[in-house]
């Protein structure tokens, strides 16, 4: 609300500022309007909240003065508007909006979110195995099934963002998308993000006091650094046989038997026994794990050739390494099914045979359509391994 103007008048008399009023098209209230609307508004406090100013501006000088609204109705307060610099309201920028969404995008690419979501779900599948009744899915339960997944998730992140760090130059070529390559993230930023990621990996490893997940979390954090780093006698990514174990150890054995016992000892109190499902899962992600190892190097052929990665690809052509991999996946699925056919239970029989035949044969039609001269088509087929490799989880607390 405008402030009323203490100075005085420019005129002698009231009625020459009357005139003057009027002559520059402003309504001035009559001396019987002002003192009707006194005495209706005579409980009305005189101050800012009983008056409003009224003002004219003519020729770079200006007048007010007070009356009294002309309204019966009580005056109410206009709602405080938060405004910039320049008199608008405020609200973010669609230029700030657009560099956080760049931002989000950056660290999603920069976390490879199949990865993690592989995480996830072989750790929730795999905790549900030593569930003997509804009543072991208490609160404690979720509460060390969380224990267990987020520190998990933050090794990940930092075993892939050290990959990262470390390929930056072969990302350059191979998948120039993500945020290192391409310069979303600068490489004091990676650093940043790997460095903490273990940090609070580690300390809630340590914090939960559960030696099955600590070991986990180590294991991980010591085959992905020796994947990776680049000094003597490790970047064990050089090396076809090192490299598919690092990954084989970690997928197949270590989430199998580690969050298991995680589970069974640490969380529901029982002591640790090993049952059919878990021996099947270890089983077959030692197939399914060596095949996303050899997988992954053929559409990055190009760029392990330029820097002297010595891949299965590189050696023996993306044509044989493609078919290996899908025959290894078409014998897994061949022998989950009779092991599925042996189950004691009908349900978990049926649902095991049917699932196993449905997909190894969606693997085949699959597999027989790629265009193995295209890199899309092949980045492609390999997101559809990392999505058997997550059905496959739900198959396996069904095997029993």
């Amino acid at each position: 609300m405008l402030k009323a103007h203490s100075m005085p008048f420019p005129f002698s008399s009231s009625s020459s500022s009357k005139c003057f009023l009027q002559q520059q098209g402003c309504f001035v209230p009559s001396q019987s309007q002002l003192l009707v609307k006194k005495r209706k508004n005579i409980f009305l406090k005189s101050s800012s909240h009983g008056s409003n100013p009224f003002r004219c501006c003519s020729k770079g000088f200006s007048s007010s003065f007070f009356v009294q609204p002309l309204s019966s109705k009580p005056y109410n307060r206009n709602p405080i508007h938060v405004t910039s610099e320049y008199g608008h309201p405020s609200k973010a920028k669609p230029e700030d909006l657009s560099q956080l969404s760049k931002l989000f995008r950056a660290f999603y690419l920069f976390s490879r979110p199949h990865t993690i979501i592989g995480t996830v779900i072989g750790i929730i599948s795999i905790s549900l195995l030593p569930v003997e009744t509804v009543s072991d899915l208490s609160p404690a339960f979720f509460v060390g099934l969380l224990k267990a997944l987020v520190p998990s998730v933050l090794m990940n992140i930092y075993v892939v963002g050290l990959n990262q760090i470390f390929d930056v130059e072969i990302d350059k070529v191979n998948k120039p998308e993500l945020p290192l390559a391409s310069g979303d993230f600068s490489m004091e930023t990676g650093r940043q993000i790997v460095f903490m990621a273990l940090l609070m990996s580690f300390g809630m490893g340590i914090m939960f006091k559960s030696p099955p997940l600590f070991c986990a979390l180590l294991i991980s954090c010591l085959l992905g650094t020796a994947y990776s780093i680049e000094i003597p006698l490790l970047r064990w990514k050089r090396f076809p046989v090192l490299a598919a174990s690092c990954i084989l150890i970690v997928r197949a054995i270590v989430v199998q038997l580690a969050f298991c016992a995680h589970i069974q000892k640490y969380v529901l109190g029982r002591s640790i026994v090993y049952t059919k499902s878990v021996l099947f899962g270890v089983a077959f992600m030692c197939f399914f794990s060596t095949v996303i190892a050899l997988f992954k190097d053929i559409p990055d052929v190009d760029g392990d050739k330029e820097f002297g990665i010595q891949s299965f690809t590189v050696k023996l052509g993306q044509k044989k390494v493609f078919w290996l991999c899908v025959n290894m996946l078409l014998m897994a699925y061949g022998a989950a099914t009779v092991i599925g056919a042996s189950s004691s239970s009908m349900p978990s029989r049926i649902v095991t045979v049917f699932g196993h035949c449905a997909l190894a044969l969606v693997l085949r039609v699959r597999a027989q359509s790629v265009d193995l001269s295209s890199k899309a088509a092949i980045s492609s087929f390999y997101m559809f391994i990392w999505k058997l490799f997550y059905a496959e989880y739900f198959l396996i607390p069904l095997v029993c």
